[in-house]
């Protein structure tokens, strides 16, 4: 201390207490003024010793005991510093204030004053700390939404926050002090009492635990009460010791009131999930089942507890309707939940726990959780067999709409072929004996189902035999359909007996279908059936036995019913001799042979025949031919007419033609049918009318209608001459041949 003052210490105890001592020292003399400070204070207060060496002692204080009191008592001055705790402020050399407390005590010797000075500067900043903490406890205590409120070790209230005051219905200082359990806690929801023995709130500071309840009820001031959920956490004091309770709460009267109403949804999902028709199955994000409702475990054969925490993929959609295996990465319903995205499916199958299937049609649904994103997905399935049963009955039955629609369609251009065809005979005409032995075996016939062959010359009426065996038959309501076998070409007979698919064949551009497909309840005449090929035949005799063939190009046999009628002018039994005719064929459509007799076989039958055929062509020609010279009916009647009926319709028309009055004028074809003429000499009667029309075409300049035209010359419409030189082939030369 010796450079502090002149004061000198022989006391090496006191010289090593001030070196050390963390406190600020000052030795003042009776008069307060600084004789020496230690290190310390110049540290505190930043003046060295020399700058406040000789001042009083009150140089270093802001505020403090008056001067005046040092003048007067020294000894008084002193102990109102000691005892000034809290109001004294010491100034720094830099001006800055801060707290002290003083302690003081005079020495025996010069009464010199030693002044221990303590910076209080930490310890105020510490109890200002704790003073805001404690009123920030408070702002949190009252700002709380939660009740709170503290009891001590014997139920006592010791403070309570505003919402647990607001929520009881009490003031705070109503409540401070009472025992809050006979207060608020004193009865069960039930109403039964509550004993605070029993209660989890008073238990906290008897066990030392945290206890939470949210089953009871606290009680109003009113009388009411409202359901709670507290917690009680014990309070400790210095020594660990049990010192009371902290207990915060909440109404949980809206949080009841929803999950009533969750679980009210709750039981309506259930109920909904287990009364649903369709199946429904929950997935996680992994593919396992969550949940599945009674229909979908009944239609996949399991017990719904089987089902849940399994991958319902491998359950139950592991395989494709084909056989193929279903990948999950590749299946729709695991896509759900990894595209977001809701998948519809109609064309796929489930498998049952017995290894059958079914089909179904689906939904997978996607499950979105606002944090966590896709969790999963619900699926929602039926078994639609019965509708794909439907399906395929009203697909057969729309091809079976269609197959009788083409049928009918195609029945009806071939009977309006038919009605254009110019097959010569309304009704069969005659009385002589071997016609009426054909009708009779016709008649016979008729009703059964047997084939039928038709054999005679050419040009005998052999399709009108057998359009009246159909029309006495059971079939007269189907069609008879014609096929005249000789004008087919070879290579499509067998497609215009049977029909084909697309395809089938070069120029096969369209599907077709046969005339036996055509004929099927009704009747089929063959004409000229000894013209078919040898190949055909085979196909044709499968028909006859067995009522079946294949289109042409097709695998799918189709089965008829249809009545045969085979007619020809050739003798079969020689041409299965020579190898062209099949005998079994031949057997099997000679079943019931009729002859169709020739002309020259029914000689009394031609008047009738002349006068049918120039009534016809009469009408179609416009003409009124009614008469028939006796001579013209000799020449005709003697005639041996190898042409048959045929050929007699085809004079009587080229008579009527060339007639110009009412009767029918024969001088022009007679010599065509005059019997006195060799057969080498004899023109045919077609060539006659060829060149008699050729005559007055090339007299007229090729000027069919018109006045002075071939026509008018020849007395008939020009739409029948321009038919007939169709039919005759008659064409106007180029010009310059």
């Amino acid at each position: 201390m010796d450079r502090h003052g002149p004061l000198e210490t022989e006391d090496p105890v006191a010289t090593a207490f001030l070196a050390l001592t963390s406190e600020a020292v000052v030795v003042t003399g009776e008069d307060h003024r600084i004789l020496t400070i230690n290190q310390r204070t110049e540290e505190l207060f930043g003046h060295a010793f020399e700058e406040i060496a000789g001042e009083p002692f009150s140089t270093l204080l802001a505020r403090g005991v008056p001067e005046a009191a040092a003048a007067e008592n020294p000894e008084d001055y002193v102990a109102r510093l000691a005892s000034a705790r809290g109001a004294l402020l010491a100034r720094r050399k830099s001006g800055e204030e801060f707290p002290i407390e003083a302690a003081c005590a005079q020495t025996s010797r010069n009464a010199e004053f030693v002044i221990v000075l303590r910076d209080l500067s930490e310890r105020q900043e510490t109890a200002d700390a704790l003073d805001r903490a404690q009123r920030g406890l408070e702002q949190i205590l009252q700002s709380a939404g939660e009740g709170i409120y503290g009891l001590d070790h014997e139920g006592r209230t010791t403070f309570v926050n505003r919402a647990a005051a607001e929520m009881l219905g009490w003031v705070p200082e109503e409540m401070l002090g009472e025992l809050q359990h006979a207060v608020i806690h004193h009865t069960k929801p039930d109403g039964t009492e509550y004993t605070a023995e029993s209660c989890p709130i008073y238990a906290a500071f008897t066990d030392g635990e945290v206890h939470r309840v949210d089953h009871e009820v606290f009680w109003r001031k009113d009388g009411t009460s409202f359901p709670v959920e507290y917690v009680s956490t014990p309070i400790r004091g210095a020594s660990g010791e049990l010192t009371g309770a902290v207990v915060t709460f909440r109404d949980i009267t809206e949080r009841n009131r929803t999950r009533a109403v969750l679980e009210r949804l709750q039981r309506t999902r259930e109920l909904i999930l287990q009364s649903a028709g369709e199946g429904i199955y929950g997935l996680d994000h992994q593919g396992l089942t969550t949940f599945v409702n009674p229909a979908a475990a009944e239609m996949l054969g399991w017990e719904a507890d089987e089902l849940l925490g399994k991958s319902q993929h491998a359950v139950s959609h592991h395989t494709k309707s084909d056989g193929t295996p279903f990948e999950a990465v590749t299946c729709p319903i695991y896509a759900a939940f990894s595209d977001g995205q809701v998948h519809r499916v109609s064309d796929e199958v489930f498998w049952r726990k017995d290894g059958t299937s079914f089909p179904v049609e689906y939904v997978s649904t996607p499950i979105h959780d606002a944090e966590e994103g896709l969790v999963g997905a619900v699926v929602t399935f039926r078994d639609i067999t019965e509708r794909k049963e439907a399906e395929r009955a009203l697909q057969t039955a729309l091809s079976e709409l269609q197959v009788l629609k083409d049928r009918l369609a195609a029945e009806n251009a071939y009977l309006q072929e038919e009605i254009e065809l110019e097959h010569g005979f309304e009704e069969i005409v005659g009385s002589c004996r071997p016609l009426k032995e054909a009708l009779v075996k016709i008649k016979q016939v008729a009703a059964t189902t047997a084939t039928v062959l038709i054999f005679g010359e050419t040009g005998t009426g052999k399709e009108l035999f057998a359009r009246a065996i159909h029309r006495l038959s059971g079939r007269e309501d189907r069609p008879l359909v014609k096929v005249n076998c000789a004008a087919l070409p070879s290579g499509l007979v067998e497609s215009e007996l049977f029909g084909h698919e697309r395809g089938a064949f070069t120029g096969a551009i369209a599907k077709r279908m046969g005339r036996f497909a055509l004929a099927h309840k009704g009747t089929i005449f063959l004409d000229e059936i000894g013209d078919i090929p040898l190949d055909v035949q085979a196909k044709l005799l499968r028909v006859l036995q067995e009522g079946e063939f294949d289109p042409v190009g097709s695998t799918q046999t189709l089965k008829v019913d249809v009545r045969v009628i085979a007619a020809t002018n050739r003798d079969l039994r020689a041409a299965v001799k020579a190898g062209d005719f099949r005998a079994d064929l031949y057997y099997r459509i000679s079943v019931f042979p009729i002859e169709a007799p020739p002309l020259r076989e029914r000689r009394e039958d031609i008047p009738a025949l002349v006068a049918l055929f120039a009534d016809r062509y009469s009408t179609a020609f416009g003409r009124d031919v009614t008469e028939v010279s006796q001579r013209a009916m000799d020449t005709i009647q003697r005639y041996p007419w190898p042409g048959n009926i045929r050929e007699l319709q085809n004079v009587i028309e080229r008579a009527v033609i060339v007639s110009p009055d009412s009767t029918l004028r024969l001088d022009e074809v007679l010599d065509a049918v005059d019997p006195v003429r060799s057969e080498s000499e004899s023109e045919a009667l077609e060539d006659v009318e060829r060149q008699h029309i050729l005559r007055v075409l090339e007299a007229t300049g090729w000027q069919v209608a018109g006045s002075n035209g071939a026509a008018e010359r020849l007395q008939i419409n020009a739409s029948t001459l321009r038919s007939r030189m169709s039919k005759l082939g008659l064409r106007r030369p180029a010009i310059g041949t």
